[in-house]
């Protein structure tokens, strides 16, 4: 059964057809919209501020979202994917956005939407990332636009996501 905790009077909240793995974590104030999946072994701790989910975001195995005290919660849009053992720290990720494996988005960054975060990228502190491009690397840096291939990819993921976490479901 999953972790699922009230913290500071905040308890988490999400909506219909959500997915939650029975040992992924979920504690305080996180609010997830319709359609989304916490994935095995991933954590989204909304002790220390808030953590605001749109509808079909998938956060994978291992991944972490967390926040700083009194100063950044962490805002995910629709479509979001968070790759396997991402960490997604006090920062907006707009809509339609892949953050890939072991990525890391930092306090204040703000991830616009249409972007693909590469596997392993950093994105620091306060960056801004414009909308409709490939950002990869350590720091996290812009590497080419997005063709139709590649923006593709958000919805295509969002949805599979929703489709893998309905095999779970039946299985109940």
């Amino acid at each position: 059964m999953p972790v699922i905790k009230s913290v500071r009077g905040f308890k988490p909240e999400w909506g219909k057809e959500c997915f939650i793995a029975e040992n992924a974590t979920i504690v305080g104030d996180v609010k997830m919209g319709d359609q989304c999946s916490v994935w095995f072994n991933a954590v989204v701790r909304g002790d220390v501020n808030s953590i605001i989910i749109g509808d079909k975001c998938n956060i994978q195995d291992g991944a972490v979202i967390h926040c700083t005290f009194e100063k950044t919660k962490t805002i995910l849009g629709n479509n979001v994917s968070i790759g396997h053992n991402a960490i997604v720290h006090g920062c907006t990720i707009e809509d339609n956005v892949l953050i890939g494996m072991g990525a890391i988005v930092m306090d204040n960054a703000i991830v616009k939407e249409g972007c693909f975060v590469a596997a392993g990228a950093i994105v620091l502190e306060n960056s801004v990332l414009e909308s409709g491009y490939l950002y990869a690397g350590i720091p996290a840096k812009k590497i080419k636009p997005l063709d139709e291939r590649l923006t593709a990819t958000f919805e295509r993921t969002a949805n599979n996501y929703v489709k893998y976490s309905s095999w779970f479901k039946d299985e109940e």
